[in-house]
């Protein structure tokens, strides 16, 4: 397997993705929105940029399995290789017409991610890395940040919707971090929030209730940056476990002993 041939590919995959999802941001009327639940919406944008994306990664590799997030094609994890996608993650931000929304296509071989790319569709940045690799944005080693405490960090935070009892967890969180940090974003895209850790833009991030497709290519990349990536536990679970914690690796304990695991 030439691992950087296929990112490359994937690379270009994205950004036809990406070209299509720019179009018709121009052009999108929001009667074109559908709910898959409470807060939780999709639109023919999101389908059409995963049937592009299934059949570019298709042709790469005409044996591997698929997790997508919109289910246009059957899902499969028991081949060897598995793509992961999310078409367009940042759904919210591109039907109001706010960046950042992404691609983001992760390559499993079994049970380990050998390819992850984020395309960022609204600046045409390109995040990527493959097996052994270092992490890229558009042709540009990156690193993550050399922040050796919370107190310098801008951290991002992901605030999917939640029972009660986890609002009330966050904020307290929130409380915390609001004051014993350099600052809180929320972007809006686990993708892009991960590609910034990646890229030393963010020093550190972290979500629950996030889905596989949210986070595998961008947990892939932070890591090839030399970034840390744990569940909330400190294992190993967070491209399925759904709670993450993503850092620079010198603020990963800090932050990670402020969230409220409950």
């Amino acid at each position: 397997m030439d691992y950087k041939k296929i990112c490359e590919e994937v690379c270009r995959v994205a950004k036809e993705a990406g070209g299509f999802i720019a179009d018709q941001r121009k052009i999108f009327s929001r009667d074109k929105i559908e709910h898959k639940g409470t807060h939780d919406m999709v639109s023919y944008v999101d389908k059409e940029a995963e049937k592009i994306t299934v059949a570019g990664l298709r042709k790469l590799l005409p044996e591997a399995g698929f997790i997508t997030e919109e289910g246009t094609v059957e899902n499969s994890s028991d081949k060897k290789y598995t793509w992961i996608i999310d078409p367009l993650d940042g759904t919210t931000n591109f039907i109001h017409g706010l960046p950042p929304y992404c691609v983001s296509i992760a390559l499993a071989e079994g049970d380990k991610i050998v390819v992850g790319v984020v395309y960022e569709i609204t600046i045409k940045e390109c995040f990527y890395a493959w097996k052994d690799s270092d992490a890229y944005l558009n042709g540009q080693i990156i690193k993550v940040s050399e922040i050796n405490t919370l107190d310098e960090s801008l951290i991002a935070v992901g605030l999917a919707h939640a029972s009660q009892h986890k609002i009330n967890n966050l904020l307290k969180e929130m409380d915390y971090f609001l004051r014993n940090t350099n600052g809180v974003r929320r972007l809006g895209s686990a993708a892009a929030d991960l590609a910034y850790v990646a890229a030393g833009r963010f020093d550190a991030f972290y979500q629950c209730n996030l889905s596989p497709w949210d986070v595998a290519a961008g947990t892939f990349i932070c890591e090839r940056a030399g970034g840390c990536v744990t569940d909330y536990n400190g294992g190993t679970d967070f491209i399925f476990g759904r709670r993450l914690i993503a850092s620079n690796g010198r603020v990963h304990n800090e932050l990670s002993e402020n969230i409220v695991l409950e």
